[in-house]
């Protein structure tokens, strides 16, 4: 009975702190991803993305991640919204990096919630993760039956579609479980079609060193010449596979304040981009996920286009 009431108070909780879902899968080892990251690691699809080979039986176990485990609480967090930039032509900036760095907005919403677990539930051994550690986010959220992954290994919700961050507690505490999604990709494959870099492989397979998202955001060298013409003026991050799925027609606008694009952000022409500067850059991206890429990285990513 007490696992069904603390349950409950951490998903009423959750929706009154703005999150969109909320679900729960008992804290254990993910034999079945165990294999997948082996070989995925092996065949080098995480490119210069050296941190994921960090921490492999962490990534794999949350209950290294948090001393007597029991439950991994998955949130997703919408970030959807149909504002887009004015100029056809400027080069674009995937929606999930319009507005403030979900990193800090998403964990205060965490922090939030994991404080309110605590003064209601008592002195709980937890912890809080927003793409912060080595944890295998989708397959927790999956397990916790918030959608399943699909063939872009995105996330994808039937009510909501795929435009959302995800978000964990980790938590020692036993609660009720949620049963995971089955599948619902069906013979589609509109988000592989579609791909111009050709980094989706196969059907669930994503080589993390052929995506656009890769080469504009993670890689530090120089672009391989045979993607050059490729990047369909992407110059941060990129949005196709997500853009082409069905599941997309579901996705609500946002409530987040701190989401929204700047006016400035959205009405700059493609030769205010070509001819950005530094201060400009600060300016526009001050507390932005894009800041991650340097003001050096956007105007290389820029060049190349």
């Amino acid at each position: 009975m007490q696992s069904q009431k603390y349950t409950q108070l951490i998903k009423d909780t959750a929706k009154k702190l703005g999150f969109q879902s909320c679900g729960i899968a008992k804290a254990r080892f993910l034999a079945e991803e165990e294999a997948n990251l082996s070989k995925w690691l092996a065949q080098k699809k995480h490119g210069e993305m050296a941190y994921m080979e960090n921490h492999f039986d962490m990534r794999l176990d949350p209950r290294k991640l948090v001393e007597g485990a029991k439950s991994v609480i998955s949130l997703s967090y919408n970030y959807f919204t149909s504002a887009i930039q004015s100029d056809p032509n400027a080069p674009k900036i995937s929606k999930y990096a319009y507005g403030e760095d979900y990193h800090f907005v998403v964990k205060n919403k965490l922090k939030s919630l994991l404080a309110i677990i605590q003064k209601e539930i008592g002195n709980v051994n937890a912890r809080v993760f927003v793409d912060s550690a080595p944890i295998m986010e989708k397959a927790w959220a999956q397990q916790a039956g918030l959608g399943w992954i699909g063939k872009n290994a995105n996330l994808i919700n039937q009510q909501n579609g795929s435009f959302f961050f995800l978000a964990e507690i980790i938590i020692d505490i036993d609660l009720s479980y949620d049963a995971p999604l089955t599948d619902h990709c069906g013979t589609c494959t509109k988000c592989i079609d579609a791909c111009p870099t050709e980094a989706i492989v196969a059907p669930y397979v994503v080589d993390g060193s052929k995506c656009i998202s890769y080469f504009t955001i993670e890689l530090k060298n120089e672009f391989p010449k045979e993607v050059k013409g490729k990047f369909d003026n992407w110059m941060f991050g990129c949005d196709i596979c997500q853009d082409v799925c069905p599941w997309n027609k579901f996705a609500k606008p946002h409530q987040e304040k701190l989401f929204e694009p700047s006016t400035a952000l959205l009405s700059m022409n493609k030769k205010e981009w070509e001819e950005i500067t530094a201060e400009t850059f600060q300016v526009l991206f001050k507390n932005s996920a894009v800041k991650r890429t340097k003001f050096e990285g956007l105007k290389r990513n820029i060049n190349w286009l």
